[in-house]
């Protein structure tokens, strides 16, 4: 191995060790270890340029559907008012559980047709609380019930199952219990299933607290994209979208058609979505309904939500693939999105690949000048970020109408997000391999706090803090990253010091942030 501080000619190495004489190896052995490390890196471009691509295609399409005339919401009417049973399913909320009670108790509908079960799963005070307001509200009149269980078999999904029998509507509204729906939430979204095809209105999620700190702004800024573009660009293309586990309505008989709330992955609502959409029926996206709610605070809450997204994603994607590939009546389109939806999740693993794999490349760079080429080649992938900034523009919602206000403002938001999204691939990754590998684990919920300002938070017990090995990981390679980009811009070879520097910030940020946090109060 050789290591030297000293420029050479090209071919030779710079300031790092050659791979044409790696450990003692011979140099057609370490060229083809280069070759296969480039292939590889080359792969995970691929793939996240792919992802791009169709990103960038529903952005296109949801961007056409913006500047047609826009259709008229369809009003509630008097005969169509079917009966509807709004599930709040709940598992240990003491902050949050009254105030969805209240919320949704006060929805603009019929006493007489609509009721509500609150899915309690709770092994803490909150059953109390619970059992205390659900009494105060059928005092009111209200057709309220508590049912709380016990075993907690199959999580969410388990308790939404084993209420089924107990339905009383035809139509099923569910709320996670952070969400504060507007009054008039059933009367916005009933009169669209009067089309006996549609099985699910999936509304917009709002965020209640923001403006709490830069990390909600970030996870505001991101949901939008979700919101907007891909539930909106996928509704407006026709292809598959999703009920997002909470905000919407179901058909009580598209539910049974697909076979029922299933438990075997971390993301029912995606699951079974897709069992109903491969069965024919479809989903309506409003995305003008909002249902505020509220984002996590910490990173130690971001983390635990996003584990249990992309690894329900993974899960799903394991479960999902096979048949929607092989379903005899699904358009192809709809099965390439379909797919890429169910594997988006997966980004995370290739992009965490991709970084590590980039420290290598810049040791084949410095050995092989037969290769340059193709390393070189790889800066065309520049348009994966530039797809993407088009995808996010068209749904941020911070524009004034000035866009040279709007586009810095935009830019910067952009970079900020990307740098947290990178920082989170660690985190993300193991989630995924975990469901790839069919690793099962318990549903862990994202904690709640019920607070808007710095001022409110005084602690929450259920968001347990801890230095993990995870935590130690994201410190050690923000410590390789910023060494790499370091030494780089040192010795001029400048051109992925941009990259390593994001991880370098990203990883930083996750780590510190995760850090700072052991310090807060936990009640």
């Amino acid at each position: 191995m050789i290591l030297s501080l000293t420029s050479k000619e090209p071919g030779d190495i710079s300031w790092m060790f050659d791979w044409g004489d790696a450990f003692g190896i011979e140099h057609y052995w370490s060229h083809l270890l280069g070759k296969v490390i480039l292939i590889s890196y080359g792969f995970c471009l691929l793939l996240v340029f792919f992802y791009s691509i169709l990103q960038l295609s529903l952005a296109i399409v949801y961007a056409q559907n913006k500047r047609k005339k826009k259709k008229e919401a369809l009003a509630l009417k008097k005969d169509f008012m079917p009966r509807v049973t709004v599930q709040l399913p709940m598992f240990n909320e003491m902050y949050v559980a009254e105030r969805i009670i209240e919320t949704v108790a006060k929805f603009d509908y019929p006493r007489e047709l609509f009721d509500i079960q609150v899915l309690d799963d709770s092994t803490d005070e909150t059953v109390d609380l619970i059992a205390k307001k659900v009494a105060e509200i059928a005092a009111q009149g209200v057709d309220i019930k508590h049912i709380h269980r016990v075993d907690r078999v199959g999580y969410k999904a388990g308790a939404l199952d084993a209420a089924m029998p107990e339905v009383k509507g035809e139509f099923i509204a569910i709320f996670d219990s952070d969400f504060v729906p507007e009054p008039d939430f059933l009367r916005r979204t009933i009169p669209y299933f009067e089309d006996d095809k549609v099985g699910v209105v999936q509304t917009r999620w709002g965020h209640i607290n923001k403006d709490y700190s830069i990390l909600t702004e970030l996870q505001a800024f991101g949901l939008n994209g979700h919101f907007a573009i891909e539930q909106g660009g996928r509704n407006a293309a026709g292809h598959y979208i999703n009920f997002n586990g909470t905000g919407g309505v179901w058909r009580k008989a598209c539910i049974e058609d697909a076979g029922g709330w299933e438990h075997d992955t971390l993301t029912e609502d995606l699951d079974l979505s897709y069992r109903a959409q491969i069965r024919g029926w479809r989903f309506q996206y409003l995305e003008d309904v909002i249902s505020p709610a509220e984002l996590p605070i910490t990173m130690s809450a971001l983390k635990k939500q996003q584990h249990r997204w992309m690894k329900g994603g993974a899960e799903c994607f394991r479960k999902m693939a096979w048949r929607i590939f092989t379903a005899k009546k699904v358009k192809v389109s709809d099965k390439v999105h379909g797919l890429s939806h169910l594997f988006n999740s997966s980004v995370f693993f290739f992009i965490l690949l991709l970084s590590l794999l980039s420290l290598p490349i810049l040791h084949i760079k410095d050995s092989f000048a037969d290769l340059n080429f193709f390393i070189q080649f790889g800066s065309v992938f520049i348009l994966s970020t530039i797809f993407l900034s088009y995808y996010y523009w068209h749904s941020f919602r911070d524009k004034t109408g000035n866009f040279f206000i709007d586009f810095p403002k935009f830019v910067f938001r952009f970079v900020q997000f990307l740098i947290v999204s990178m920082g989170l691939s660690l985190n993300n990754t193991v989630a995924v391999l975990e469901g790839y590998l069919g690793i099962k684990s318990s549903f862990v919920r994202t904690p709640k706090f019920n607070v808007q300002s710095k001022s409110e938070f005084k602690g929450n017990k259920y968001d347990v803090k801890k230095i993990s090995l995870l935590t130690i990981g994201e410190g050690l390679l923000m410590l390789l990253f910023g060494f790499t980009a370091v030494n780089r811009a040192v010795y001029g070879d400048v051109g992925m010091v941009p990259f390593h520097l994001m991880l370098t910030l990203g990883y930083g940020l996750v780590f510190f942030y995760s850090l700072s946090e052991l310090r807060t109060p936990s009640e």
